[in-house]
């Protein structure tokens, strides 16, 4: 049984790198920052979808199919976890007029990850301070906050930049096919991570985190390439 204590200290140490993150990512948008009233909106739309997902995800964890495959459980896992991060930023911020530039749907996505991010590292922290683990609590909460989280960072702004790309296009087809082939992107991306980080060793461990990091370095170069999109009225995609 987890006491109010432990409870207090696993959600303070859950959603301590999940607002370090959203400080450091609401900085590339330093120049036109979004409404603090929606960057909250957002990341609370992101914790509430954990009560969304976990029913959803223990569910298919009981179909045979998926009872039979580590890898199709880990695929439809990342899967529900990615559509539903995009179905509460969708609902709460990205039909709003504040999203009026490419950038945007990507810092509301990753604010709606790092919201879901928050209270998951909370929940994966309970368990381990619950049973006095010192040790066993550093070593997630590490894995938390250089993987996990940025995992979740990651794929969901697969999901903005997709939105981003196609921000100034007038074909009402393109948005939903940016939006089907982003989530299937952020699945792939979240799945493969879920799956190498359960059955890799410590070494493997290092190397999948260093892909990681890798990918933060992509999604850097990839914010400031989108912040130079242009309507086509003033010469769409002219980056000069």
């Amino acid at each position: 049984m987890i006491d109010w204590s432990t409870l207090i200290l696993a959600v303070c140490a859950g959603f301590f790198p999940a607002l370090a993150w959203l400080w450091f990512w609401l900085r590339e948008d330093s120049e036109h920052p979004e409404p603090r009233r929606l960057i909250a909106l957002a990341f609370a739309g992101g914790m509430v979808m954990i009560a969304v997902v976990i029913p959803i995800e223990e569910y298919v964890q009981t179909l045979p199919l998926f009872v039979a495959s580590q890898i199709l459980l880990l695929t439809a896992w990342a899967g529900i976890e990615e559509f539903c991060k995009y179905l509460a930023a969708r609902t709460l911020v990205l039909w709003r007029r504040e999203d009026d530039e490419p950038i945007d749907p990507v810092i509301y996505m990753v604010t709606t990850a790092l919201g879901f991010s928050a209270v998951e590292n909370a929940l994966f922290l309970a368990s381990p301070l619950g049973g006095g683990t010192l040790l066993a609590t550093i070593q997630t909460g590490d894995l938390r906050f250089v993987g996990a989280t940025l995992v979740h960072v990651l794929s969901s702004s697969v999901i903005g930049l997709m939105l981003g790309i196609t921000f100034y296009d007038r074909r009402k087809w393109m948005r939903p096919y940016a939006v089907t082939l982003g989530v299937i992107l952020a699945t792939l991306l979240h799945g493969a991570f879920n799956f190498f980080i359960l059955n890799a060793g410590s070494q493997q461990t290092i190397l999948v985190l260093t892909f990681v990091w890798g990918g933060v370095i992509l999604l850097l170069a990839a914010l400031e390439w989108i912040k130079r999109i242009r309507p086509r009225a003033q010469g769409a995609q002219n980056f000069n």
